[in-house]
């Protein structure tokens, strides 16, 4: 099964991806008859190129970590040059190839969801499939993307959304028929974790965070973890899909952590306790995103430097939990390997 893939945005997850996806593609053609190939990607300020022919993914990779840009990639006289996403997904949609899934991975804009939620549209108009590691279509415009992709019995699927890839959306979707979710409270962004990991063994606030920048796993606006707006984004995802809510993450009561965190983290510590970035909801509730002090044998309260965990709620499983150990660039790029995995799943039945 040909798989044509056009990438919108190449930062370090996309960059990842298009790794990923050759060091893979043994056990995608072998275990899976999927033969994906890159045709097009559309950067905001490295270019874009696009190749009926296909693009070799290291390569631009290469191209684009060494300052150069896309559009320098291939002189050949089938590679085109589109000014825009919407261009590439055109040129995308004329593929004849089995499936034709835009690779979503902008930076996440907090203030409205967009331009993620436009591209995502144009995709599914255009009769593209849609896997994104963007949180803002399903912390935003979940439900009206979802009834778009129904309409034209397409996919848009967004696993790398809520810890990276460990399958969240996937493992409620897939296998707990006739359960419903009537709740959730978890750890789910990295920086933060890390971050209170340190301070409350004496570090500064500063250093932690600067790893983390230097590791690619806070945002590129690192605001957006330390403020909370990650954990709102994603707890606003979680409510919108698990739990048929319609909010933004605007609609998340939201507390953060800053440098004045340390006292609070290191006395927690003292007493037994972990101070923890904590994102809860309850079906019909508004979720809270705020820094609790939990017990340290809490599944919760143990996670160490990068881990993340999710506990779901249920009315016939009790809790369910979810624990990463460990996350990285890896890890959201796997997202999207999975879920490109799930749409082939999907056309063979």
């Amino acid at each position: 099964m040909r798989v044509d893939l056009a990438l919108t945005g190449f930062g370090n997850v996309g960059r990842r991806f298009a790794r990923l996806l050759e060091e893979q593609r043994p056990r995608l053609l072998a275990d899976h008859d999927i033969d994906a190939r890159i045709l097009g990607i559309v950067t905001r300020s490295r270019g874009a190129v696009f190749c009926a022919d296909a693009i070799d993914g290291g390569s631009a990779a290469r191209v684009v970590e060494a300052g150069g840009r896309l559009d320098d990639l291939s002189d050949g006289e089938s590679a085109l040059r589109p000014s825009t996403v919407s261009e590439l997904i055109d040129l995308t949609a004329r593929s004849k190839a089995s499936a034709r899934v835009v690779v979503e991975t902008t930076t996440l804009d907090i203030s409205t969801g967009r331009p993620a939620i436009d591209h995502v549209a144009a995709a599914l108009s255009a009769g593209c499939h849609v896997v994104t590691a963007n949180k803002g279509p399903a912390a935003f415009a979940y439900d009206d993307l979802r009834a778009r992709a129904a309409a034209a019995n397409l996919s848009f699927l967004f696993e790398g959304a809520v810890m990276d890839g460990i399958p969240v959306f996937n493992l409620v979707r897939e296998t707990l028929p006739n359960v419903t979710i009537v709740g959730f409270r978890g750890v789910v962004n990295s920086t933060t974790n890390h971050i209170l990991t340190a301070l409350e063994s004496g570090e500064a606030f500063e250093p932690a965070l600067a790893r983390m920048q230097a590791d690619g796993i806070a945002e590129a606006d690192a605001s957006l973890d330390v403020d909370g707006w990650d954990a709102a984004a994603k707890a606003a995802a979680l409510a919108n899909v698990l739990m048929g809510a319609r909010i933004t993450p605007h609609d998340v009561r939201r507390t953060g952590i800053g440098p004045g965190c340390a006292a609070r983290a290191i006395a927690a510590r003292a007493a037994g306790r972990r101070l923890k970035l904590v994102a809860h909801a309850t079906r019909g509730e508004v979720p809270v995103v705020e820094p609790i002090e939990l017990p340290a044998d809490d599944l919760l309260g143990g996670l160490r430097g990068t881990a993340n965990a999710l506990v779901l709620r249920s009315d016939l499983l009790e809790e369910i939990a979810i624990c990463q150990l460990g996350g990285g660039l890896v890890h959201t790029a796997y997202a999207l390997l999975s879920d490109l995995v799930t749409i082939g799943r999907r056309l063979r039945k």
